[in-house]
């Protein structure tokens, strides 16, 4: 088993960036502590304004280790996180870690039934929530997990927290959409403000342990955590920055547009962003007026995104006439971005929009498009330094595919992760003897070594850059009354795919696809709520009874 001949893609690389990474030695406790000791008075996070230095960023983190130890969190021991993008987050990531404790990152607008599937599988010591959401979490985490409730609002300006206390309606409904009180529940401002930071002598994590626990469907459906060691990160951190070679330290300002529990906005606006010193501007959730608010205020340099941001800020900010030619690169991941949303948005800019791919088991990028001429719109890119791929056979791993046939691309280099949680089989199905992960979807790499995404071997459904599994969303529709079948695909769309299900009738059942809709909401995040439900008479399946999903989503679209 080999690779394609030469490596054809290095040719294609930008200049300046390397074919090779030297993965450093240490953890993320290391990468933080060195950007404090050299931007000590840099502005690392913008929250509507408020500002927090790298000095001040790392008393924190001491602090919140000091928080965490004295509510028995230990190495090894899992931290559940469930945040939005706030500076909260961002400290207790690295107090968890500082601890050599294994964060494991959830979506706070995951359904009920969701978190309580998650939270017992990893089983926290701790788990650090939105407040909105703490005492759903209180409810469904294991008995013996501590709840620490996070209020958002402590971290606004002082000007907006004063004016979100007016008795005035804007004020109320703003108030409630940040923050609700929990009766009992720990408060993560207290806790911090009483805390003893953690002593600089206490052991630091080694560079094999596991740092994060990121959920994903893997190549199977199901969901389970994928164990991402402190070096598999720190070997995307720089490789990412090797990729953009003209961005420079200490200087940048990256706007967290996508979320930092998902995979992407943590290791893009979390880690690398911490690694070269930059500042964060952060956003609770993608809102295009507070964004391009924030525009004034401290002007981005760097943007990593999704396809269907770009043309609706792109438009925005020509309607409100606010410029965006700071943006000298942006990235796009998670779905195919199309070539005319480039065109737009380079036009806004003057900047580089290019497209990426990787997934959760690779920390979680892969391949990426150079910023430079090189670069090949409608393509996902080229191998990232020290990264090595192969396209094979679907059926025998052992055969490689010539350059420009389809096959499953194969992937290895040292952000490829460790396996899954408690799953030996899942990981042994997709880890191969020889360090090639198997990622389950079908590409094609020309002779330059650019890859196109063709197909998914996989069942994932991508909607807005997160994972929908169809067995999740089938198991809900299964339950309702006057379902005696179910299934759900990925319906593929201009802007990537929309969740689509097709359900039968039990006899003398009338069902009504709004109805089943709203009821699926009861049970799942907005997001794998189905757009549409179909009502069929049976479903396509083979004669030994197994679904053809390929067939019905020809047939749903």
């Amino acid at each position: 088993m080999g690779l394609p001949a030469d490596r054809p893609w290095l040719s294609s690389y930008a200049p300046g960036v390397p074919h090779e990474i030297d993965v450093p030695s240490g953890s993320l406790v290391e990468l933080l502590e060195s950007t404090v000791r050299k931007f000590p008075e840099h502005v690392a996070l913008d929250f509507f304004g408020a500002t927090t230095t790298y000095a001040e960023l790392g008393r924190q983190v001491e602090l919140g280790a000091g928080v965490l130890r004295g509510l028995g969190v230990d190495a090894g021991d899992r931290v559940a996180i469930a945040l939005p993008n706030c500076p909260q987050h961002v400290v207790v990531f690295y107090a968890a870690l500082r601890l050599g404790a294994i964060v494991v990152e959830h979506n706070p607008l995951y359904a009920r039934e969701e978190l309580e599937f998650q939270l017992a599988d990893h089983e926290p010591v701790v788990a650090v929530v939105w407040d909105k959401i703490a005492a759903t979490v209180q409810e469904v985490a294991p008995a013996d997990t501590i709840v620490v409730a996070v209020d958002l609002t402590t971290a606004l300006p002082l000007r907006q927290r004063l004016a979100l206390r007016l008795p005035v309606r804007k004020a109320r409904t703003t108030r409630a959409a940040m923050h609700s009180a929990v009766p009992g529940a720990l408060r993560w401002d207290r806790e911090l403000r009483d805390a003893t930071p953690l002593p600089s002598s206490y052991p630091r994590p080694r560079a094999d342990d596991i740092a994060l626990l990121q959920y994903t469907g893997g190549t199977t459906g199901v969901p389970k955590a994928a164990m991402l060691t402190h070096r598999n990160l720190l070997a995307n951190v720089v490789q990412s920055r090797a990729w953009v070679p003209a961005l420079i330290d200490g200087e940048e300002v990256f706007y967290a547009v996508i979320p930092l529990f998902h995979a992407y906005g943590l290791t893009l606006c979390l880690t690398a962003a911490v690694y070269m010193g930059a500042t964060i501007v952060l956003f609770p959730r993608f809102d295009v007026d507070q964004v391009l608010d924030a525009v004034g205020r401290r002007p981005p340099t760097f943007m990593p995104g999704v396809p269907p941001i770009y043309p609706r800020l792109a438009k925005r900010a020509r309607e409100r006439g606010v410029p965006l030619t700071s943006l000298r690169f942006s990235l796009s991941g998670a779905m195919p971005l199309p070539p005319e949303t480039v065109a737009e948005w380079e036009a806004v800019t003057g900047g580089l929009l290019v497209e990426g791919y990787g997934m959760t088991e690779t920390s979680p990028i892969v391949v990426g498009n150079p910023l430079a001429p090189s670069r090949r719109a409608g393509t996902a890119g080229i191998p990232f330094p020290s990264t090595e791929a192969r396209v094979v056979d679907r059926n025998d791993s052992s055969v490689d595919m010539p350059l420009g046939e389809p096959g499953e691309l194969l992937v290895r280099g040292p952000q490829v992760f460790d396996g899954y949680w408690h799953r030996p089989a899942d990981t042994e199905a997709v880890l191969l003897r020889d360090g090639w992960l198997r990622t389950g979807d079908v590409v094609v790499m020309d002779d330059d070594g650019f890859v196109t995404i063709v197909d998914r071997i996989k069942e994932l459904i991508l909607v807005g850059g997160f994972n929908v599994y169809p067995s999740q969303v089938e198991e809900v529709l299964k339950d309702m009354p006057g379902i005696a079948d179910a299934a759900v695909v990925g319906a593929r769309t201009p802007s990537g795919e929309e969740v689509v299900a097709a359900v039968v009738a039990e006899p003398g059942a009338t069902l009504d696809p709004e109805a089943i809709r709203e009821a699926a909401r009861a049970h799942l995040a907005a997001y794998k709520v189905p757009k549409r439900v179909v009502v069929v008479d049976e479903l396509p399946r083979t004669v030994i009874g197994k679904l053809m999903r390929r067939e019905l989503r020809d047939q749903l679209e």
